[in-house]
């Protein structure tokens, strides 16, 4: 796939979902689709900081893996895509858990929109992560509970998006996934 293709992600345009530029997507704030995966070991999540060479939000914490779906990309294939491209990591088959839908500034003049499918996948703590410097500047296993707190007590280090999911959809995403 060459990478105008790669370039264009669904967003709705006029009310009807068209392939679009990601940038102009997020520079024009459009809605558009996305995909988030939490992978989980018990009460532990897998998050990623953000490589500095990010177009926005560079060297914050995320989740997982954040992402859009390619132009006719189904969720399901997006998150597994992803999952490799960004992480290495094979092997997952993340179940789908909710949609939610969050407008943020991320900073740059950008803005998501994101009407977000999210999954969960449990993986073994000794999970082989090979991140993708590109994407990715270090991951680190956390526990959910003490991923929260930091997320309040210091916001700055993390995307809005996580931050979103975290304060005002924790029930709907983990309901009782994530166990002490």
């Amino acid at each position: 796939m060459n990478a105008q293709a790669r370039d264009m992600i669904p967003a709705w345009v006029d009310g009807k979902l068209t392939p679009v530029e990601k940038m102009k997507v997020h520079r024009e704030g459009l809605r558009h689709q996305a995909v988030s995966v939490f992978v989980m070991n018990r009460d532990k999540v897998l998050i990623q900081r953000r490589a500095l060479s990010k177009y926005h939000t560079p060297g914050l914490w995320a989740n997982t893996c954040c992402t859009h779906p390619l132009w006719n990309e189904v969720p399901e294939a997006c998150a597994i895509r992803r999952l490799n491209e960004e992480l290495g990591i094979k092997g997952l088959y993340p179940s789908f858990r909710d949609q939610v839908e969050y407008r943020a500034e991320v900073g740059g003049g950008m803005t998501e929109h994101e009407v977000v499918d999210i999954f969960i996948a449990e993986a073994p703590i000794d999970l082989s992560i090979q991140p993708n410097p590109a994407e990715v500047m270090e991951t680190k296993w956390i526990s959910f509970y003490d991923l929260a707190a930091d997320v309040t007590r210091h916001p700055d280090r993390y995307t809005a998006w996580l931050q979103i999911y975290l304060n005002e959809h924790t029930e709907r995403i983990f309901g009782t996934v994530v166990q002490a």
